[in-house]
């Protein structure tokens, strides 16, 4: 039987999905453009939320939606879908 770790090893789409997006967007700013530190906005999936500190959203769950949260600065820290 093959050891699952919760958050490093598993079969559930959404977590691959996050994890794609997690490496793609991670310490990079949101831009008109793709560079080596910024990623373009046009390129996020039609159903994503940009939260800044301080933001307030809702707390409806919506698996389809990335939730992409960016520090004082502009650059993401954090992904989730929800």
């Amino acid at each position: 039987m093959p050891l699952v770790v919760p958050g490093v090893t598993t079969n559930d789409p959404e977590v691959s999905k996050t994890s794609e997006w997690m490496d793609k967007l991670c310490g990079k700013t949101l831009g008109d453009e793709h560079s080596e530190t910024t990623f373009c906005k046009k390129d996020l999936p039609e159903q994503t939320r940009v939260i800044k500190p301080g933001t307030m959203v809702t707390k409806d769950f919506n698996p389809d939606r990335l939730n992409v949260n960016v520090d004082d600065e502009g650059k993401v820290s954090h992904v989730y879908h929800g």
